[in-house]
């Protein structure tokens, strides 16, 4: 049960609290004064304390101020008579969590402690998992056993400078662990450029990665940069790296062999010093050998390989990740929610998870700013899992103009994110589909946050 300490100079006070506090579900402990409150609470740590404003000696004000110098957060909760109101603001505003009028009604009490236990316990667990898991990828992952094996390799690979392919489905945090990998590595302070090979169209592709000179080609008004350039000394993130195109995997295995590269409209080759990290959803070894990815640069970038489970396979992670974007949340919205009840954590349990962390993320966000209650149930959770778009699923692709003008931005996204399942992720592909252009799809995916 959750320690409560009463401070009160009346014995029938005390007693009439503790044994309303012990039908309450709490274990109260008793103190006289505030000098003795101050030697409970640090010898007890309590969740909360009850503290009477009037008391011979230190009275309630000094008491309190002494508490918070102990403990900042610590929730107290101030018991005063009707003529001290004024007092008991001015407690408010030193940092009390709330004040009741004597003789209290016992049921606001009972739900004021739970709210301000629940809220401090809350607040002690994020600090205590940043102070003693700061940054380690098990609090950021997950500690299941098939993480746990991740994890070994991320650290095995971080502080080598071997080139590393990831591969895994969308969402289960490639981008995320390549970010890791570079922090944790010499090259840390450094540029970390990421390419979104998808997001690019084909024949910008060579342009973007190598850069060029003025005039190379039609609108090349002056020279530019690419991003092995820019990223020099560092690393690069190829994502969606088997959409490269056969003529571009001739020109990254090039540079990864000479280490240098020779911009577009230009003769004169620049040296590069880079580590590349390339991130895919597909199976990059079933790609070679299907001949849409070359063999011999496949051996240059897979120096290492590392495989992200999907969350459906460590379901034993989700109430853990499920609790920690809680807490992400709640803090982020602002909201006075202390909980997410067991049936909502069974509930994610049981879900298939296609878009996995990602959409576990999006889900628990959602459900924290949706809910009006004290706690996150299953009925918000339920909802936001069967009906993720809170829309029908279009069963056709659309062209956007011929959407209608109801719950437009509703089947938008609907009628995107079916054109990029029917093109595989292909976005050049869906932007046909869709009859839109392509950086029109782009700017949309990035409104809608697809």
């Amino acid at each position: 049960m959750s320690k409560i300490l009463i401070v009160d100079d009346d014995d029938m006070v005390r007693l009439a609290l503790s044994r309303n506090l012990i039908a309450g579900g709490f274990s109260p402990i008793e103190a006289s004064s505030g000098l003795e409150a101050i030697k409970l609470f640090q010898e007890e740590n309590p969740l909360s304390v009850l503290l009477d404003l009037k008391m011979p000696g230190m009275d309630g004000l000094e008491t309190l101020e002494e508490l918070k110098k102990i403990d900042p957060e610590i929730p107290v909760i101030i018991l005063t008579a009707h003529g001290d109101i004024s007092s008991a603001v001015q407690a408010t505003k030193s940092g009390a969590y709330e004040f009741i009028i004597k003789p209290p009604d016992y049921d606001r009490l009972i739900l004021t402690l739970k709210r301000a236990t629940e809220k401090f316990e809350l607040n002690r667990e994020v600090k205590r998992l940043s102070s003693e898991v700061e940054m380690s990828l098990e609090y950021l992952c997950g500690n299941s056993s098939i993480m746990k094996d991740v994890i070994n390799k991320i650290h095995q690979i971080a502080q080598s400078d071997f080139s590393l392919i990831m591969q895994g489905e969308t969402g289960t945090g490639k981008s995320f662990i390549a970010r890791y990998i570079h922090n944790l590595s010499k090259r840390s302070k450094n540029p970390m450029i990421t390419v979104d090979i998808g997001a690019i169209p084909e024949t910008l592709v060579e342009s973007e990665l190598f850069g060029y000179e003025k005039g190379a080609f039609t609108g090349a008004g002056k020279k530019k940069k690419g991003f092995f350039e820019i990223a020099n000394g560092g690393t690069i993130l190829i994502d969606e790296l088997q959409n490269l195109s056969p003529y571009v995997q001739s020109k990254l295995l090039m540079a990864v062999e000479e280490k240098s590269i020779t911009p577009l409209g230009s003769t004169r080759p620049v040296n590069i010093d880079i580590r590349i990290i390339g991130a895919t959803n597909k199976d990059i070894i079933e790609s070679v050998k299907k001949n849409n990815f070359r063999d011999d640069l496949f051996y240059r970038l897979g120096e290492f390989m590392i495989s992200l489970p999907p969350l459906r396979d460590r379901v034993e992670d989700i109430p853990f990740l499920a609790r920690k974007f809680f807490m992400e949340a709640v803090e982020d919205l602002n909201k006075k929610i202390y909980a997410i009840s067991d049936n909502a954590v069974k509930l994610l349990k049981d879900h298939n998870w296609p878009g996995n962390i990602r959409e576990l993320k999006n889900v628990i966000r959602r459900a924290v700013l949706l809910s009006d209650e004290e706690s996150v149930r299953s009925k918000h959770i339920e909802f936001l899992i069967k009906n993720p778009d809170s829309t029908p699923e279009n069963k056709h692709i659309l062209s956007l103009n011929e959407l209608p003008s109801l719950s437009l931005k509703d089947l938008e996204k609907a009628a995107i994110k079916r054109a990029l399942s029917e093109t595989k992720g292909n976005k050049t592909k869906a932007a046909a589909l869709l009859k839109i252009s392509y950086m029109t799809l782009l700017r949309k995916v990035k409104q809608y946050d697809i």
